[in-house]
């Protein structure tokens, strides 16, 4: 921690004698991102560019609750080739089956939901048949 500025040095040359200072103890070249170039630069200017990085940052979505559970219905369907087992793929697809349905009895703000519960007995013949050994 640094000292209080002394009286009568100005603000300016105090701060700078502190940036020198911690700059020859070699301070500044353990930060991270050091000696890479500024991510955006080349962006155009956004006000808000903080609020953005942040929210990407902490996995917040920006998305319209409606958007938001098409975007998992979407993310699901292609998870379910990935699964291991026919349980898996029945526990992937009643999840979201439910927030689904949930969301039709009340939908949600924004855009029309136009999502429809998952056949999950067919979405696991599909799987089965993929999944069977040549």
């Amino acid at each position: 921690m640094t000292e209080r500025k002394p009286a009568g040095v100005s603000f300016e040359s105090w701060v700078d004698k502190q940036i020198r200072e911690a700059e020859q103890r070699g301070e500044f070249s353990q930060l991270p991102g050091f000696g890479k170039p500024l991510d955006g630069l080349d962006a155009p200017y956004d006000e808000t560019w903080w609020i953005k990085r942040k929210m990407q940052r902490e996995g917040v979505s920006v998305l319209p609750p409606a958007l938001a559970l098409r975007k998992e219905a979407e993310d699901v369907a292609e998870a379910v080739s990935g699964a291991r087992t026919e349980a898996e793929v029945r526990r992937m697809l009643t999840e979201v089956n439910e927030k689904i349905r949930a969301a039709v009895r009340r939908p949600p703000p924004g855009p029309l939901l136009n999502l429809r519960s998952f056949d999950i007995d067919a979405v696991v013949e599909e799987w089965r048949a993929a999944h069977r050994p040549s």
